[in-house]
């Protein structure tokens, strides 16, 4: 009988995009394979789009507006001339200039859609003297994506989050920190739920928190035009991946002019916002210079935080621009949260100002650049008895303002990519149902402290444990060895020694036969 050929896996679109990044190995560094794909795909995406709107202007009847710039920004689309449209790309995908014709496009795009000014890569493809070979097989990968299949699925946008977790996981330790893993961004979205107003991120990476703001607002049915999006990135490639991944999305945001760095140039410096969402790096060392931004307004009310770390000047950045009802939710390594010196004080004044809300520690092994766990700050302008309109809903909210919620997620999460972990949706919707409920008076489910999870201390507690935020000195933990039988113990301890000495002997004998058969006896 023949032997069935085992029908072999089909390759999702990321995968066949990945493979033929890697074939770019030899000719680009694997530190530039993202801005070359991503470029790509950008080029792609907005030359379908573009097509689409010039065949639905011809279907009615309107022919004569096709080359006309307004007929497409009206519907945000950006305008293609000839020369930087897909079709033209991929026409020439064999030249020998094709990396020149690739950069003509993309200048040629932003020159003509203000929206893009400083987003796409400035004659990048041609300093990098590709083959052309290689280069022009991924056009023909690029090619085989059919952007606009689904519009219900953001095919771009996941193969965009696709690259970005698969690059930052290449780049390893120290570097990718232009990407925020995904279900923390998730977990942050969900428990702040930015429904509507402004959103701030002060360390904007490649724009993965405003990306997720907007998918949590279309998946309760809001309406993304009634937020307004601001941030700050301060490496120029980032910021430009950043500008790109909002832009494919049809996301209008204010990154700024220019990338810059958020302590020395605050572009933003009147902005409240009414959401924050940020990763900012950790522990960042010589942030400022020893007689720099003393008297910055930012930190007004508290002390400067310390030159050695920056951990705290992000904490009073975000504390400077929260609206009156503002809300922030952001990611620092675990020593913000029990450090000494200038961190306590500031620590101190933020806890006896009622606007720490929420302490979530979180598993090791989430980041691909540390492994370190790491703690989900929740800090609320706001933590009293008030009702709130949550797009279609009211949420009734309970007088917290004297009460911290700590929560240990250490034992959470679910392996991926073989040696990280992530949270899972149920993960997700278990720890935020249990912070909604902590906060609201009308919820289905009623909070309770639980061991080994979750604990609602007073201030007063805080206070006695010296302005601590370690979640571990307030939720309980159960002793599971007070349960146990030590007869019960000591006798089942017997028995696994005398097994283990009884293999000893056996193997002792055993070794000294194989010797005297050598010929070779051994006297005890």
């Amino acid at each position: 009988m023949a032997k069935k050929t085992k029908a072999k896996k089909q390759k999702s679109i990321e995968e066949s995009l990945w493979d033929s990044a890697n074939a770019l190995r030899g000719t680009v560094e694997s530190s530039e394979y993202k801005h070359v794909v991503l470029g790509l795909i950008f080029l792609k995406f907005a030359s379908d789009k573009f097509e689409n709107r010039k065949q639905e202007l011809i279907e009615e009847g309107k022919e004569k507006f096709v080359e006309m710039t307004e007929f497409y920004t009206m519907k945000n689309v950006f305008y293609l001339p000839s020369e930087s449209r897909w079709s033209y790309i991929k026409n020439n995908s064999k030249q020998d200039d094709i990396a020149i014709k690739i950069d003509t496009a993309l200048f040629t795009i932003e020159k003509n859609n203000p929206s893009l000014k400083g987003a796409l890569p400035d004659n990048y493809f041609s300093r990098l003297n590709m083959d052309v070979s290689k280069l022009s097989s991924l056009i023909d990968t690029i090619n085989n994506i059919d952007t606009q299949k689904d519009n219900s699925e953001d095919i771009v946008g996941r193969v965009y989050e696709y690259f970005l977790a698969k690059f930052a996981l290449k780049e390893g330790k120290g570097k990718g920190e232009f990407y925020s893993p995904k279900s923390i961004v998730n977990l942050i979205t969900e428990m702040i739920e930015p429904y509507q107003g402004k959103i701030y991120d002060p360390a904007a990476g490649s724009g993965g928190m405003f990306v997720q703001s907007i998918k949590f607002i279309e998946a309760h049915h809001g309406d993304k035009k009634e937020v307004s999006i601001y941030g700050q990135e301060y490496t120029s490639t980032t910021y430009k991946l950043a500008k790109m991944n909002l832009a494919i999305r049809g996301i209008s945001a204010n990154l700024g002019d220019v990338p810059a760095d958020t302590f020395a140039r605050d572009q933003h410096p009147d902005l409240k916002a009414d959401f924050i969402m940020a990763n900012p790096p950790f522990n960042q060392k010589k942030w400022r210079g020893e007689d720099e931004l003393i008297d910055d307004p930012r930190w007004a009310g508290y002390e400067v935080p310390p030159v050695s770390n920056a951990n705290y000047a992000w904490i009073l950045n975000m504390v400077s621009k929260l609206s009156h009802n503002g809300v922030a939710g952001f990611i620092l390594a675990n020593g913000a949260i029990s450090g000494g010196g200038e961190e306590y004080k500031i620590r101190k004044k933020l806890i006896e100002n009622c606007l720490v809300e929420a302490i979530l520690i979180l598993p090791m092994k989430m980041f691909y650049t540390t492994d370190i766990s790491v703690t989900l700050w929740i800090l609320n302008n706001n933590k009293t008895k008030r009702t709130v309109d949550k797009g279609d809903t009211q949420r009734h909210y309970r007088n917290r303002r004297d009460e911290i919620l700590f929560m240990d997620l250490r034992k959470r999460g679910v392996p991926f990519e073989k040696k990280y972990i992530q949270f899972s949706n149920d993960d997700i919707k278990d720890i935020t149902d249990t912070y909604h409920s902590w906060q609201e008076t009308r919820c289905e489910i009623e909070y309770e402290d639980v061991p080994e999870f979750c604990y609602s201390a007073h201030i007063e507690e805080v206070r006695k444990k010296d302005y601590s935020l370690v979640p571990s000195k307030y939720i309980e933990f159960i002793n599971r060895d007070e349960n146990i039988d030590f007869e019960e113990k000591m006798i089942e301890l017997k028995t696994e020694f005398s097994d283990l000495l009884s293999q000893e002997q056996e193997s002792k004998k055993q070794l000294l036969k194989v010797f005297k058969e050598l010929g070779y006896e051994i006297e005890l």
